[in-house]
Formats: C-alpha cells, sequence, structure tokens
C-alpha cells in the first residue's frame, strides 16, 4: 500500500525475498502473481496503452484458441462408452475450433486410449489433438501410454508424470516422440530453470497467474527461448486469467521466427476451458469469446483491457473471518 505501482519489478523482488524463506512456492507466488498482473494492468491504464505493448509489442492482435474439454465427469463419466466422448469433441470442433485438449489419466491405459482413438476418429486427421493427464502416471504407465498416442498423432503429453518427478519427465521424454508438457504446477524463474535445463519439457506451460505474473514470464520465457523450449501457458480460472494470458501470447514471438507462422508448428495457441466456470463467463462486463474462426481476440483497451462487473463479484465473494 503506498507505493508506485510503476516500480512492478522493485516490488516483486521485494515481496519474494520478504517470504523467500518459506514462501519460495505455492500460495505466496500465487498471490505475488496477482498483484504483479494488477500493477502491469495500473501501469497500461496510466500511459494509456494496452498490456501487451507494455511487454514489448504485439505479434499478433488474434491468438489461436483450443478448447480444452472431455473432463471425467463423474462416476458416468468414468463408466462411459468412447463414443460420448466422441460426440462431446466433435461439438468443439463443429463450434469452430482447429485444436482439442483432452484428459487422461483416470482409467486404465487401454480403456484411454480407446477414449483417445474415438476422439480422434470423430474430429479427423486435421484437427490437432493433445492429452492431459493431470500428473495422474509413474514413469513407466506414462511410457505405456506415450506410445499409444504416438500411433494417433496426439501433439502433446501434458504432465505424464509429477511435478516432483523430474527423473520421471525425463523417461518419458526420452522413451517418446510426442512432445512432453508441463509446468502449470511450477512457480517462478527458478523453478522453470530446474524444469528446463533439466531437460524435462519440451513445452513449458507457466501459469501467469501462478508462476510470477507478467515480470516473471518474461525471464521465464527468455530462460525458455535459451534452450530452445517453447512456452505455451497453461490458462484457467477466471476472465482476469484468460485476458492476461492473451497478452503476453500476444507478444510472444513465433518459434522459431517465421515468415508464415503456423498455429501449433511455430505460432503460439491459447488455452480455452469448455467447462462451466461464472469467473471465466460472467465476471468481465465484456466476456472474452473465441470466434468462428477458432480465434480469440486480444483485449485492445487500456491495460488488461477489460472491466470487472462488481455486481458478479460480490455475487460470488467470500468472506473469511479472521
Amino acid at each position: 500500500m503506498g507505493r508506485d505501482p510503476v516500480e512492478r519489478e522493485v516490488i516483486w523482488h521485494e515481496l519474494y525475498s520478504a517470504t523467500r524463506d518459506f514462501g519460495q512456492k505455492g500460495p505466496y507466488i500465487d498471490a505475488m502473481s496477482a498483484i504483479d498482473i494488477a500493477l502491469w494492468d495500473i501501469a497500461g491504464q496510466a500511459v494509456g496503452e494496452p498490456v501487451s505493448r507494455l511487454l514489448g509489442g504485439c505479434f499478433r492482435s488474434s491468438v489461436a484458441a483450443y478448447a480444452t474439454g472431455c473432463y471425467y465427469r463423474g462416476k458416468e463419466y468414468l463408466s462411459g462408452a468412447p463414443e460420448e466422448f466422441a460426440a462431446e469433441a466433435l461439438g468443439y470442433r463443429k463450434a469452430g475450433f482447429q485444436m482439442l485438449k483432452m484428459k487422461v489419466g483416470l482409467l486404465e491405459v487401454g480403456r484411454d486410449l480407446e477414449r483417445v482413438a474415438a476422439v480422434r476418429e470423430a474430429i479427423g486427421p486435421e484437427c490437432a489433438l493433445m492429452v492431459d493427464a493431470n500428473h495422474a502416471y509413474n514413469s513407466a504407465t506414462a511410457v505405456r501410454m506415450a506410445r499409444g498416442l504416438e500411433r494417433l498423432g496426439v501433439r502433446w503429453f501434458e504432465e505424464p508424470v509429477p511435478p516432483e518427478d523430474r527423473d520421471g519427465y525425463r523417461t518419458v521424454r526420452r522413451a517418446s516422440s510426442v512432445p512432453i508438457a508441463g509446468g502449470e504446477c511450477e512457480y517462478t524463474r527458478y523453478g522453470f530453470r530446474d524444469l528446463i535445463a533439466g531437460g524435462c519439457v519440451d513445452i513449458a506451460q507457466p501459469d501467469l497467474c501462478a508462476a510470477g505474473g507478467f515480470s516473471e514470464w518474461l525471464k521465464i520465457v527468455a530462460l525458455a527461448e535459451s534452450f530452445g523450449v517453447w512456452v505455451i501457458p497453461h490458462v484457467w480460472g477466471s476472465g482476469v486469467a484468460l485476458a492476461a494470458a492473451l497478452h503476453a501470447l500476444a507478444a510472444l514471438p513465433p518459434f522459431p521466427h517465421t515468415a508464415n507462422p503456423i498455429p501449433l508448428e511455430n505460432e503460439p495457441v491459447v488455452e480455452f476451458d469448455r467447462n462451466p466456470n461464472p469467473l471465466r463467463d460472467e465476471l468481465l462486463e465484456q466476456p472474452i469469446r473465441c470466434g468462428g474462426d477458432g480465434r480469440v481476440r486480444v483485449p485492445e483497451g487500456p491495460g488488461l483491457g477489460i472491466r470487472i462487473d462488481t455486481a458478479v463479484l460480490r455475487r460470488y465473494a467470500t468472506l473469511v473471518a479472521a
């Protein structure tokens, strides 16, 4: 309180240093991420520029989106036929999405591969398909899964093993041609230094709302680029989180630079979760939507370019007694 919001780098370092002994990961960094994102928003509003321009300028005004869906929704989905997941996936395809990420990891490898195969058949070979295990496997099981995913043309295998299992990440990565993605459970440049330099991932997935905000995002991207690792952020939560990710992606260079950027080849993409979420769908006065072309426009106003619906905020606010 009472600090100059433009001094966001100074504030970040002071906050981190004050909590270093006990807060290098987890809720302390989550809170710092929120503060940092707010400071970048304030700075952008102060000078009348979008955050994406403050980050260095825009390579793109819209970002190709992939739908995240085909979750396990209760016991009926655990026992559901693969055709049910295929029908859901086809709905995303018809809505204009040209990329889809689905969940795996709660069933036996064979049954989950049947689900992935059914989704692949439904959406066709031209639609990119990724899978996310939410660290459900040990390395041996993840290798079995990865080899099955290779045959189905999966574009990345996300969080195959627990985030602490760096050796497991390396084992799966060496055993499979499917790119390995991870990092949504990692924090700050220091955590990503170990993940990236340790040869654990092909794709790093920092979440701006957890990994340290925009200030750390810039450092994580620079670190990843120096190791030839692509950065595609994990995006889940509120409309604010989605807006922040879009600004970060607008300023992210193609990987590598090319005269004809192609989504998922060398052009970044944004995660667009398709599950009901009022903090994403209702919180903003103008909710962020995906167009029929499968792309999401980057907000153009100053700062994050969004306005919060305070009535919705009050509706979902929770008071916690001290």
